[in-house]
């Protein structure tokens, strides 16, 4: 996630480490074919014969590089060693970008000292993108949260998995009153469910709706359009290249 008109400091631009750790390995979750990887009703973006990896990158070693190692070891200190260590399943640091990723029980806690601690500061939260991982077994549905720290103004992004069985994430309400419409939209959207928002309800849908149109696994379907007296099909019936 990019965001522009503001002047930052990035991991790889402050600090002795002049480029990002050498990754673990990527995680291979599956195999894209097609430019959407839709299924069922043909390829109609002419990129059938497309096919590409699904690969999430692997964790980071230390140095992190920059301020990212202050990040967490602040972190950690506030924490405590065994809470951080039950709160944070991993630290990835991937195209100047830091990621903690953390365990969802452990989410409104690891928020709170983000935004409480003077060394930390993350007053911001920007938003919540959803991201559905169909064949991340058991860790199907992400949310992520960029957060910014307007005091010692640094970026980092928090990201969290649920099942798509169990798609409860606790709200960040109670941290962050701005990501009341924010959650309502990845409701609407995926189908994560944020235990204890005030009000958790579709945002863009209309109620009635069934389903969640932003899942991969989410039928193309549609309605024919009319477009210059010529009727459109809707992209389940339009022809397919592969």
């Amino acid at each position: 996630m990019s965001h522009s008109g503001e002047e930052q400091t990035t991991g790889s631009e402050n600090g002795e480490n002049g480029s990002e750790p050498q990754n673990e390995a990527p995680e291979v979750i599956g195999v894209r074919r097609g430019m959407f990887g839709a299924k069922g009703s043909g390829d109609t973006s002419g990129y059938g014969r497309l096919v590409r990896p699904v690969a999430l990158p692997g964790s980071s070693p230390r140095p992190y590089g920059g301020y990212f190692d202050d990040v967490v070891d602040k972190l950690a200190g506030v924490l405590g060693e065994d809470d951080y260590a039950e709160s944070i399943e991993r630290v990835v640091v991937y195209r100047d970008e830091l990621t903690l990723e953390v365990r969802r029980e452990q989410l409104p806690a690891v928020a709170q000292a983000l935004r409480d601690d003077p060394g930390l500061r993350f007053e911001l939260c920007l938003g919540v993108s959803g991201v559905h991982y169909p064949d991340d077994s058991g860790r199907e549905l992400h949310a992520v949260y960029p957060l910014m720290s307007i005091t010692h103004n640094r970026r980092i992004r928090v990201e969290v998995t649920t099942p798509d069985a169990d798609p409860h994430i606790p709200s960040l309400y109670s941290v962050y009153p701005t990501v009341d419409w924010h959650e309502r939209e990845t409701y609407d959207f995926f189908g994560i469910i944020f235990d204890g928002h005030p009000a958790l309800t579709r945002i863009e849908m209309p109620d009635d709706w069934v389903g969640h149109p932003q899942r991969k696994d989410y039928p193309l379907g549609g309605i024919p359009v009319e477009y210059h007296g010529a009727e459109i099909p809707p992209p389940d019936q339009r022809r397919a290249y592969n």
